[in-house]
């Protein structure tokens, strides 16, 4: 049974992924090349926000779960390293191996120099398919001088969870998928999911090959179903009292389909299904298969921005106020900072060409706008300071501090709020609010 465990990349997810090691009853060194980072963990503090990463952090930080920026720590004092640390996209979408590699180089320069007879690697970033079997395998046996499955044994064991639940995506998976260079090195793995999942997900043990492609595969079909319901959307939108959301979940109760991730409304975004969509073109190109149903969800992602866009333009158009926009929600989703690829800060990109007045709020996301559009935008940290001072507000997250905040609104003056998520009762909303809900027909809006 494993008890003490090693973990290299203490980053948006690895850190959440160290602390849920920790709360599951494992001794768990984390490791990190950023100073900051290790200093707050050993000081049981967060240093970004992701739910429940600060409760859970000050309860093991420092304690059950400490960390260093030493890889040498790693080999000496645990017999399993998990590696999870960012494999930033190529120029031409492949993933970049060059921060894995870097992290395998120490790990194995300190086995090199170890007197103990095995070490078991496992990898969980993302990763072009076949890139463990042809460079992270021969690179540890290089550095290492040891042979794969004797002195140690590599598995592929990939994440799948989402920024702003990450805490919960790891505690409750749905899967677990695990490549194995050998059945033992397998079996240590499962063994560890199962302690580590509060639940009990399907657990998958194949070859690193099939791992590594399965990882890629599922991001991919998510996009295709995202775009799916986008397209709906936009069909609801044209034809009077149409509503994508009776549609959806109506057609979402069938198993073949299912509910998730079927909610029309704005474009995918954050690190991840962009980039994976990139990636499986490029793998596919590759080996000259045709990715045109992936290709076909990037073009509607594409769509799905100017849509908005337009949209929000129209009813500035209507609109007899000013030329004030109040953006609700700068994140890529709630409860995260993170803004690549985000809809929100595409949409003021696009706005700002038309010489319009934006006020956004945000208060997670609202230091790394800044830090892409400096002045041009203002920020506020309250939802009500936005409403007030907007002509029309785009609600772009499903934030409950922004529902709460806008049907609680006591207008005194003509406001539109377009809600690119239908979040909102409009029930609630004084007569000089106009509703425009996304993904509804006119009569339906109404």
């Amino acid at each position: 049974m494993t008890e003490r465990l090693s973990l290299v990349g203490l980053g948006k997810l690895g850190l959440c992924l160290a602390t849920c090691f920790a709360k599951r009853g494992f001794k768990t060194l984390g490791v990190d090349i950023e100073e900051r980072v290790v200093d707050h963990v050993n000081r049981g503090l967060a240093p970004w926000y992701e739910p429940g990463l600060a409760e859970l952090l000050a309860q093991h930080g420092g304690k059950t779960l400490r960390a260093t920026r030493d890889h040498k720590q790693a080999i000496e004092q645990t017999d399993v390293t998990w590696v999870l640390v960012a494999t930033p996209s190529n120029p031409d979408g492949s993933f970049s191996n060059r921060f894995v590699e870097s992290a395998l180089r120490s790990l194995a320069e300190a086995l090199r120099d170890s007197h103990k007879d095995h070490h078991l690697f496992v990898i969980s970033s993302t990763v072009m398919p076949g890139s463990t079997d042809s460079a992270f395998i021969p690179l540890l046996e290089k550095v290492s001088g040891r042979k794969l499955n004797d002195g140690f044994s590599v598995g592929y064991s990939p994440d799948f969870v989402a920024l702003g639940n990450v805490i919960n995506g790891f505690l409750r998976p749905d899967l677990a998928v695990i490549g194995q260079s050998h059945p033992d090195s397998g079996k240590q793995i499962e063994a560890i999911h199962k302690q580590l999942c509060e639940n009990q997900p399907a657990i998958s043990r194949m070859s690193i090959i099939n791992a590594e492609i399965a990882k890629v595969c599922l991001n991919a079909y998510i996009t295709l179903k995202i775009s799916f319901a986008n397209s709906v959307a936009n069909l609801c939108e044209c034809i009077p009292t149409a509503d994508v959301d009776a549609v959806t979940k109506a057609i979402g109760a069938d198993r073949r389909i299912s509910p998730y991730y079927f909610q029309g409304g704005l474009s995918f975004g954050g690190t991840c299904f962009p980039r994976d969509v990139h990636a499986y073109i490029t793998l596919a190109q590759k080996h000259g298969v045709q990715a045109e149903l992936v290709e076909a969800a990037h073009r509607v992602n594409k769509h799905q921005d100017e849509h908005l866009a337009q949209l929000v333009l129209s009813e500035i158009n209507r609109s007899a106020g000013g030329k004030t926009l109040g953006i609700l929600g700068l994140s890529f989703t709630a409860n995260t900072s993170v803004i690549t690829e985000s809809p929100a800060m595409k949409l003021i990109g696009e706005l700002l060409k038309h010489d319009l007045h934006i006020v956004a709020c945000d208060p997670l996301a609202s230091d790394n706008a800044r830090a892409m559009l400096g002045s041009a935008v203002k920020y506020v940290d309250a939802a009500e300071d936005c409403l007030a001072n907007a002509d029309i507000v785009v609600v772009t997250t499903r934030d409950a501090k922004f529902k709460a905040a806008v049907e609680g609104y006591a207008a005194n003056r003509p406001l539109t709020v377009v809600d690119c998520w239908r979040n909102i009762d409009p029930a609630k909303l004084p007569s000089q609010v106009r509703y425009v809900p996304v993904g509804k027909g006119a009569t339906a809006a109404a």
